[in-house]
């Protein structure tokens, strides 16, 4: 008996529909699952052990590894993939059978546990931030958080699929990058109060050795009011699209709408002047805006509808039309499924949201968008989930992997870029425009981009 509801296999053929570009049936019966295509094509694929473990809220699963080479598959990020869900598998993993192959690891309860996070759902062990945090992630525990598992294991579905269905093409994919910014700090000082910008400029003197950055700081904040001025270290937003433009990519930038913790939110009001002059520059050059909801509403998902709302009447004061609308939560604030339900609620496009804020890599694990599912009600989105990778502060900063900004940290983005390229998916960048105070940042950017 299968152990998938009617909606969560509806959502299976759609994910399948998209990575393979054909339509598919999957079928339950006593023993297992069975893929077909349309009544007028023969053959199927089976799937007899189907693992009760996908199905469950919990990390604590079995773990072993598949050498796909040993058994003449193709494996594009390693002779070995990583099986989580079970101890061990027979060999071989996958027979023949006249039109039939029957496949003897469940990998389509793996996606469905990975791509609808049910592992996060009703976990107690948060970060300071409230966080499901990457090492207590079955990934991080059995090492292959920096691997594309799902897109690597339907990639070995994808070779099955051309031996069962020969004559029929298969969707190509092509590598892609995508940069997005979380506008925190649009101005280091246009929006400080009298004190702020006091306490900012102690700062720049004491800590940084920065006497000009203090002498013009009072200076910024006096001429702020139409636009941002061209001195703020922070003001980094032509600089940022040049980049992109230079390299084909559009770049994403996400407004806080909202202010539901002072200390943590952002000082400027999406209403300013200087903000709408700056969403109409960006706009105006083919870039992108989008939602940063403000750091409580993650469990309050009225509150994040509310503040999308707020971002679309700017956004149409300012005539700023765009066909989608996406964004990102506030310090990677995520709890599973609340956040997808505000998300939801508010109309949006997409949610970038999903990756770990101490360590990089696939949470969801895959680089493909894909629509979002809740895996409490059993019920698929019309939004869509688009995998973040990485986080610069994430690889760099002292408090999370402090790989700094030179070869190390070039490294470590350039690792998990390449398992993007490997599988023909998307390597999803998030940089703050407030993240390129010295050349080395900067030169680290760019490269990360060709």
């Amino acid at each position: 008996m299968s152990l998938f509801t009617h909606a969560a296999l509806n959502w299976l053929c759609i994910i399948l529909q998209e990575r393979f570009g054909l339509c598919f049936n999957l079928q339950p019966n006593q023993q297992g699952l069975i893929l077909t295509l349309s009544e007028h094509e023969q053959g199927s694929i089976f799937f007899p052990r189907l693992e009760n473990r996908f199905h469950q809220c919990r990390s604590a699963l079995p773990f072993t590894e598949w050498n796909a080479t040993a058994e003449r598959w193709e494996s594009v990020c390693g002779d070995s993939l990583p099986a989580p869900g079970v101890a061990s598998l027979p060999k071989p993993l996958i027979e023949r059978r006249a039109d039939q192959a029957i496949v003897h690891y469940d990998i389509l309860g793996l996606t469905y546990w990975m791509l609808s996070r049910l592992e996060e759902v009703g976990r107690t062990d948060l970060d300071n931030h409230q966080r499901f945090p990457a090492t207590s992630s079955h990934a991080y525990q059995h090492g292959y958080l920096e691997r594309p598992i799902v897109d690597e294991w339907l990639h070995i579905l994808g070779q099955v699929i051309r031996q069962i269905w020969p004559q029929l093409p298969l969707k190509k994919h092509q590598f892609s990058i995508k940069v997005s910014h979380d506008v925190d700090t649009p101005s280091r000082y246009g929006f400080r109060s009298v004190k702020g910008i006091v306490r900012s400029m102690a700062g720049d003197v004491l800590k940084r050795r920065d006497i000009k950055s203090a002498l013009v700081a009072p200076w910024i904040r006096l001429n702020n009011r139409h636009r941002l001025h061209p001195l703020d270290t922070f003001n980094t937003f032509d600089w940022i699209m040049e980049q992109s433009e230079r390299n084909g990519l559009v770049s994403a930038f996400y407004f806080i709408c909202g202010r539901t913790d002072p200390a943590k939110d952002a000082d400027y009001e999406p209403e300013h002047p200087a903000i709408g002059e700056l969403m109409q520059r960006i706009h105006a050059r083919g870039h992108e805006i989008g939602l940063h909801p403000s750091y409580k509403t993650f469990q309050q998902p009225e509150a994040i509808a509310a503040e999308a709302d707020r971002l679309r009447s700017i956004m149409m004061k300012e005539s700023i039309k765009q066909s989608i609308l996406g964004g990102r939560m506030h310090y990677l604030r995520w709890e599973h499924p609340t956040t997808l339900k505000g998300w939801e609620q508010a109309g949006m496009t997409y949610d970038s949201s999903l990756s770990y804020a101490d360590l990089p890599g696939f949470r969801s694990g895959t680089c493909y968008e894909y629509p979002a599912f809740n895996p409490e009600t059993q019920e698929q989105y019309k939004l869509r989930i688009r995998p973040l990778i990485a986080m610069e502060c994430t690889v760099m900063a002292e408090r999370y992997m402090g790989l700094g900004t030179g070869e190390a940290a070039y490294a470590k983005f350039q690792q998990l870029k390449e398992s993007c390229r490997a599988v023909n998916g998307c390597f999803t960048l998030l940089w703050h425009n407030s993240q390129f105070e010295s050349k080395e940042e900067m030169v680290l950017y760019q490269r990360l981009l060709a």
